[in-house]
């Protein structure tokens, strides 16, 4: 799965195999000199006005996914909501996911290094 983020930037991560990565695709080259970020976050919404702005949402999603391989791809963000159609193989993720996966992952990492800062073999009274 591909998660974008739609807000001021463009935020982005992948999960395989229930691995967590998160990236910075938001950077990489796209159009006329301009990155993907410049396309389709905030200033590039401001830039193009929300119509072309959607076309280009529609077109890095696309464009990513199939780079990327992903099955498919979840849409968040403040901006996502902007949106009138989705893109193929995307749909809409909502926050309350992202804070229950984000707190489950902090979790899983403070329960994962007090293991391995842990003394091992002897019990703690």
């Amino acid at each position: 799965m591909l998660f974008l983020g739609l807000g001021t930037g463009l935020g982005s991560a992948l999960i395989v195999d229930g691995v967590l990565e998160s990236m910075e695709l938001a950077h990489l080259p796209y159009r006329k000199g301009r990155t993907f970020e410049d396309y389709i976050g905030l200033a590039g919404l401001k830039r193009l006005g929300k119509k072309k702005w959607r076309h280009y949402v529609a077109d890095v999603v696309k464009r990513l996914r199939m780079a990327l391989q992903a099955d498919y791809v979840v849409l968040g963000g403040g901006n996502a909501r902007l949106l009138k159609t989705l893109p193929a193989k995307a749909c809409l993720g909502d926050n309350s996911n992202a804070f229950l996966g984000g707190s489950r992952l902090w979790k899983k990492r403070r329960i994962s290094s007090r293991r391995r800062s842990g003394s091992r073999g002897k019990r703690s009274s």
